[in-house]
């Protein structure tokens, strides 16, 4: 299921799935859930540092992994996610602008304008 609205279900469900990874000893650099605004849904956009070498087949296997540990009821699916490489333009423009260090945060950015690109909608919780 992909998101068309972003739901308390689903930011608490995004912050399990990250303590899960977190848990498990899969370092996250980038966690954000953001809004795709021409094909109007959510996607849960998570980046790892290792992606570069073991490829997103790696990182998904991980997510799977994580995600079957978590309940039903964290609402979360392998549909709602999205790997990304570290080096991404949009991870890239965003580090510019928002920093959180290695905790879970929760910033809402909304409307925004980096570098002349325009940032619909995200929820940030993660971003080293």
């Amino acid at each position: 299921m992909v998101a068309i609205t972003l739901t308390e279900k689903l930011i608490e469900g995004g912050k399990c799935l990250i303590e899960e990874l977190d848990t498990s000893g899969i370092k996250v650099n980038g966690a954000l859930w953001i809004f795709f605004q021409e094909e109007g849904f959510w996607k849960l956009m998570l980046s790892f540092p290792d992606v570069d070498k073991s490829g997103p087949k790696s990182a998904y296997s991980k997510v799977q992994k994580a995600l079957s540990k978590l309940t039903k009821k964290d609402g979360l699916s392998l549909d709602d996610i999205a790997i990304a490489k570290s080096s991404s333009p949009l991870l890239h423009l965003l580090k510019k602008v928002v920093h959180t260090g290695t905790g879970i945060s929760g910033i809402r950015f909304s409307n925004n304008v980096v570098n002349g690109q325009l940032i619909a909608d995200a929820y940030i919780y993660r971003l080293i």
